[in-house]
């Protein structure tokens, strides 16, 4: 989903794909546009929401000295959840 999007089509998509309410929906969105995150384009009376990458640019910088310190232990705890839903899965076939 790239490019710009209408207020109601993020709305749609995003309320199928988390449950979240349409006035939910409004918030997030007023919440990314306060933080700059999205830009908004008003035609009439509709808003059209795109991403702006400045911030998120300026976040993966400021992440960037400490990554490879938590890639390696997230990617370990992932392992570790991965292997414990194995064990319940073997343990689930042997019982059933």
């Amino acid at each position: 989903m790239g490019g710009e999007r209408t207020a109601g089509d993020l709305t749609e998509v995003i309320r199928k794909e988390f449950g979240i309410t349409q006035a939910g929906v409004s918030q997030h969105l007023r919440a990314l546009r306060e933080s700059a995150f999205v830009r908004v384009r008003s035609d009439g009376p509709r808003r059209f929401y795109s991403v702006d990458s400045k911030p998120l640019q300026q976040v993966d910088s400021w992440i960037g000295p400490v990554r490879g310190f938590w890639e390696q232990r997230l990617h370990a705890l992932t392992k570790e959840i991965a292997r414990g839903k194995a064990k319940r899965r073997d343990g689930e076939r042997a019982a059933g």
